[in-house]
């Protein structure tokens, strides 16, 4: 474990789930806190548990420690207290099988992609020289931008700018892939050009860490995630475990709202509330196609029906009692 006061090693004491070692993780922090001169605490006791091989988002509001947390587990900032370990190794094994994007890509703008990547891979005294131009092609070809190769960066849409960081972080062979808000300031195709890019890298074996303060885009690209507010870790695992704890309604729109408050009630649905033309209830394991019939069936106008399940900021809102405010 990477500490202020231990040897490196695995982290013995952080909380992993039951039955699995640290070997089967790719970052383990134990009690991981940065605090700022004047007493600032960035990130407060961080427990952190990221499988191999999944696409971990690592989720909360601006200002909650994720960068923060990034910087330490590569290096860029000394923990106050508590550790880590990173692919089970010590850091100065670890950081090579590492790649990262870190507050957004910085290249220079008047060369091409394929010259920014030369120079970029030039400054990395662990990179082999011999095989740069192989390297630099297969990392262009693996983001997508190997027809793009000769544009000037300054030419690249927000979308490319953001696949060239990324191939810059695949240079050399990676276990991990850290990448910070990989999407911040996208727009939309820019946005699914990132996802897409992001499933096919953990496809192929890499674990991806993702920082992010979107709750839909965590929901859609990743496979596990933890939840961060002003620096403390408020829940984590994976997407479908986070859901579970709340549960699944439906929605119904009609006219007929007294009826249909009173037909949900009569078939068990629980918690059955009305409002604006709706009425909800607590779906349970009834089949929403019977729950349709049944409406339809007693003379109820069914103007809509939706089955509304929850989302990340379903769970924050329940683990916190607030609202998921991005600029806080």
């Amino acid at each position: 474990m990477t500490a202020v006061t231990q040897e490196a090693g695995a982290p013995s004491g952080a909380a992993l789930p039951p039955g699995m070692d640290a070997g089967e993780f790719a970052i383990v922090t134990e009690g991981l806190t940065k605090r700022f001169r004047g007493g600032q605490v960035a990130v407060d006791t961080l427990d952190l548990a990221v499988p191999r091989g999944s696409v971990f988002g690592f989720l909360g509001p601006n200002g909650s420690g994720k960068t923060t947390t990034i910087r330490m587990l590569l290096g860029l900032v000394a923990p106050t207290s508590g550790g880590y370990s990173v692919l089970g190794l010590p850091q100065a094994q670890a950081l090579p099988k590492v790649g990262a994007l870190v507050e957004g890509p910085a290249f220079y703008p008047y060369l091409s992609g394929v010259a920014n990547l030369m120079r970029f891979d030039s400054a990395d005294p662990t990179a082999p020289r011999a095989s740069a131009k192989r390297r630099i092609a297969e990392a262009l070809d693996r983001v997508g931008l190997s027809a793009a190769a000769g544009k000037r960066f300054r030419n690249y849409s927000l979308g490319m700018r953001q696949r060239l960081a990324i191939a810059a972080a695949l240079l050399g062979p990676r276990e991990l892939l850290i990448l910070d808000e990989p999407t911040n300031g996208l727009d939309p195709q820019g946005t699914r050009e990132v996802r897409a890019l992001v499933k096919e890298i953990a496809a192929e074996g890499t674990t991806v860490f993702v920082s992010s303060h979107l709750l839909a885009e965590v929901e859609q690209m990743c496979t596990h995630a933890a939840i961060m507010r002003t620096g403390r870790l408020v829940a984590q695992g994976t997407i479908a475990s986070l859901n579970g704890g709340l549960v699944t309604r439906i929605r119904v729109e009609t006219p007929d709202a007294a009826d249909a408050a009173r037909v949900l009630g009569t078939l068990g649905l629980a918690d059955v509330l009305t409002s604006d033309g709706a009425v909800t209830a607590e779906l349970g394991g009834h089949a929403p196609e019977r729950v349709n019939a049944a409406l339809v069936g007693e003379g109820v106008a069914v103007r809509g029906l939706a089955v509304v399940r929850p989302s990340l900021e379903d769970v924050f809102v329940g683990l916190t009692g607030e609202g998921f405010d991005v600029d806080g």
